[in-house]
């Protein structure tokens, strides 16, 4: 069954390459990944996992199995998938390549955080990123090689680091199984736990390297952008916690210093160059890297303090609602440029008038990602701020963690600034030049808006539904 989750959308882009329908084919390849996920989580007995030895010694196994963090990353990447195989206009001639690559990147993406075993962990993400360069190289826009070299160096970089502290773990644990994980030796958890940071939070794009991130989603396809940003960033999140928590809980502990400063640098920098971008699609790249090191406070909350009840359930909860708020983000974006021939801030306008419906979908994502209640994000970042302060008692003096959160609060306010403005400048005000004449979202575009605002809808007004997951 969830060896399936991965076939699914593997055979289905094999197929198109090979002359299958190239659309069709992956919409239900992408339905059918809904339906075969909702039917693996609803009945434990036919998840409970796959294994197959691929190598004795060492002994390597392709084992996928469900946690609670890797139901709710299932849950994410089968939703975003569908929604990103709708999104975005293909070039002509190009339906091969478009629509097999966003389906391979949801096969890489499924297969990491499925897997069981570090190998197949760490090689289904790098797999995952293959499409990914080619598309940002072939089929993106700007300066699409400039943006495709600089993503294939920095995350070349970063999971060379990344082995590294993988192999340096396994080492010492003996196996590759996530099972077999346990504390290593004290004496190793420092350089294990700093090679785990570095090499994750590139991948993830902690400051200060974060700066292949914008410019690659800026001039990625739309389906990479949505995949990317929404589902594949959560890697390193999802490895930090699984694997680095439980192997180096005391060298995380070691450099939370560090963390906590580079996080705010996400939040606090990042967030004033977002202020700052002129272009919609460099506005929200930078914000996607900003709200980063807010679920990097929750694993600071973690890292303080490993039985904190609340920082684990708040970072999982907000990767779910920032990879779907995102993910619908970047999809209307595309539309916007359509209608429109520009993403240039300045150039547009009213666009309200002649696309209420655009308006009212972007609105939505919009305060979604700044955090309005109601919606999913409001749930995760209310979450993290309390797990910054789950175990500070009043009178006390206040810790790394305690201030860092203080200070993270005005990421709130940078948040709504830009958003508000971006939105306004867009959507409000007189018809320009390139608004006057823009159609509204069809159809066939409101069905992935539709999928993620309602997800983003149930989520904020009953986060339980994901974090029931976390229990089990």
């Amino acid at each position: 069954m969830l060896l399936a989750l991965i076939l699914i959308p593997f055979l289905a882009a094999v197929g198109i390459l090979g002359g299958l329908p190239a659309r069709l084919s992956a919409v239900i390849a992408s339905l059918a990944n809904i339906l075969v996920a909702t039917y693996a989580l609803s009945c434990p007995a036919c998840s409970d996992g796959f294994s197959l030895q691929v190598l004795a010694d060492p002994n390597i196994n392709l084992s996928l199995g469900i946690t609670g963090i890797s139901a709710v990353m299932l849950i994410l990447s089968v939703i975003v998938t569908l929604a990103a195989v709708y999104s975005g206009k293909c070039p002509e001639g190009r339906e091969k390549l478009w629509y097999s690559s966003s389906l391979f990147i949801a096969a890489g993406a499924i297969g990491a955080f499925l897997s069981t075993d570090i190998f197949f962990f760490y090689a289904f993400h790098e797999l995952a990123l293959i499409p990914t360069f080619l598309m940002i190289g072939i089929m993106g826009r700007g300066d699409r090689k400039e943006a495709a070299w600089k993503i294939t160096i920095y995350l070349a970089f970063g999971s060379i680091i990344l082995l590294a502290g993988l192999l340096v773990a396994t080492a010492h644990t003996g196996s590759f199984a996530f099972s077999d994980l346990k504390e290593i030796p004290a004496a190793a958890q420092n350089t294990v736990a700093l090679l785990l940071i570095i090499g994750f939070g590139t991948l993830v794009s902690l400051f200060p390297l974060h700066s292949w991130a914008a410019p690659a989603y800026a001039s990625a396809p739309t389906p990479v952008a949505m995949l990317h940003a929404g589902v594949m960033k959560k890697f390193g999140l999802y490895g930090l916690l699984v694997i680095g928590m439980k192997v180096a809980p005391q060298g995380m502990l070691h450099w939370l210093p560090w963390i906590c400063v580079l996080l705010l640098g996400n939040i606090i920098w990042v967030g004033l160059v977002t202020i700052n971008q002129k272009r919609l699609d460099l506005m929200l790249g930078n914000s996607s890297v900003m709200h980063m090191g807010y679920i990097f406070l929750a694993i600071a909350a973690l890292s303080a303090n490993p039985d904190n009840s609340i920082a684990e359930p708040a970072a999982v909860l907000l990767m779910f609602a920032h990879g779907i708020s995102i993910a619908l983000l970047f999809s209307l974006t595309s539309i916007v440029e359509e209608r429109t021939g520009t993403l240039e801030i300045s150039q547009l306008g009213g666009l309200a008038k002649t696309a209420p419906a655009l308006a009212f979908l972007f609105g939505l994502a919009g305060m979604a990602s700044i955090g309005l209640p109601g919606l999913a994000n409001f749930a995760g970042e209310v979450m993290v701020f309390f797990a910054g302060f789950a175990d500070w008692t009043p009178g006390e003096k206040m810790g790394w963690v305690q201030i860092t959160t203080i200070i993270a609060l005005w990421g709130v306010v940078i948040s709504a600034v830009y958003m508000l403005r971006a939105y306004r400048n867009t959507f409000q005000g007189p018809l320009v030049k390139a608004t006057k004449n823009a159609s509204d979202i069809h159809y066939c575009e409101k069905i992935p808006s539709y999928i993620l605002a309602i997800t983003l809808l149930v989520v904020g007004i009953y986060p339980k539904i994901i974090l029931q997951f976390l229990s089990h």
